[in-house]
Formats: C-alpha cells, sequence, structure tokens
C-alpha cells in the first residue's frame, strides 16, 4: 500500500502539471466560463482540488490550510492558484514519504464539512479515497477543457508510469 500512495503522490504532481499548463493557456472567459463541471468552471474544479485536498491533509496531519465550503476558492487567480497546487503537491509527496505501513493501517478520525459528524476508519482507506478524487475532479476538469474547445490531455497513470513513474512499472 505504501508504494502505491507514494506512486500517486507522484502521479497527483504530474498530472496537476499538466492541467494546469493547458489552463494557463486559456482567456479568462473560458477560464471561469461554465462547462456544466460539478464545480461549474475549469477555475472552480480546480479550486475544489486544491481545497479537498488541504481538507484532507489537514486531517491526516493537523496542519496547513483548511476551508469551511467545499467550492471555496482560496484565490482569484490562475497564477496563485498554481503556485499553490505546486506547494500542496510538494507537501503531499513529503508526507506520503514519510508514512510506513503501520500508519497506514492505524485509525483516523474527523468530521466533515457537509456532514459533522465523527467518522472513524483506517488512514491507508482514506489515503486512497483522497487520490480518487482528485482523479475522479481532474476528469471533471478535462471535461470542461475538452467543452472549451480545447485539445484532449493524456492524464493516465500509465502514460505517467512510462514517462516519469518507471520505478512502479
Amino acid at each position: 500500500m505504501l508504494q502505491h500512495c507514494q506512486m500517486f503522490a507522484a502521479y497527483n504532481r504530474w498530472a496537476n502539471e499538466r492541467v494546469y499548463a493547458a489552463a494557463a493557456e486559456l482567456t479568462e472567459d473560458e477560464l471561469f466560463r461554465d462547462t456544466g463541471a460539478f464545480f461549474g468552471s475549469l477555475f472552480g474544479t480546480l479550486s475544489h482540488i486544491l481545497v479537498g485536498d488541504r481538507i484532507w491533509m489537514r486531517r491526516f496531519t493537523g496542519e496547513g490550510p483548511t476551508s469551511r465550503a467545499l467550492d471555496e476558492r482560496p484565490y482569484e487567480t490562475l497564477a496563485d492558484l498554481a503556485a499553490a497546487r505546486q506547494v500542496e503537491d510538494e507537501r503531499i509527496i513529503r508526507w506520503v514519504d514519510g508514512l510506513d505501513e503501520a500508519s497506514l493501517d492505524a485509525r483516523i478520525s474527523y468530521t466533515t464539512i457537509v456532514k459533522p459528524e465523527p467518522i472513524s476508519h483506517k488512514l491507508g482507506a482514506a489515503v486512497a479515497h483522497f487520490f480518487n478524487h482528485q482523479t475522479h475532479h481532474r476528469g471533471q476538469a478535462h471535461m470542461a477543457l475538452t467543452a472549451l474547445g480545447k485539445p484532449s490531455l493524456v492524464l493516465d497513470l500509465v502514460y505517467f508510469q512510462r514517462q516519469e513513474g518507471q520505478q512502479w512499472i
């Protein structure tokens, strides 16, 4: 499980770099246009991914910024959002590199923003959700780009493994 988490932390950074590079090519109108994604625009979707990651990292580590709403937009510009994304991706990699199998098997407890009732389960299950959540919403970011008529991005895990993650294949 630990190697799987390390692979996904590296993949997360790789995929985010590609999505943000594509977003940087958009006009302001395109970036903020509602494309029918769950969080509306590409900017709203990218904001949600960062917000979600920060919420989970706060649960995992007890440190770092967090949010009070899942649709919060902590930054007004793509440049600021991208800079925060890079910092968060490196933070995720460092945190995962500090884990061991025993910690993934340990239980964590937290409350959610949407329904503040106590939840407890294994850290490994939460980390699996954490990475799946990122992938899910990056898929929506990809949809937003294609809805705007932009070229399709290659974000498949296997391409990451072939290009930069060969230690995991």
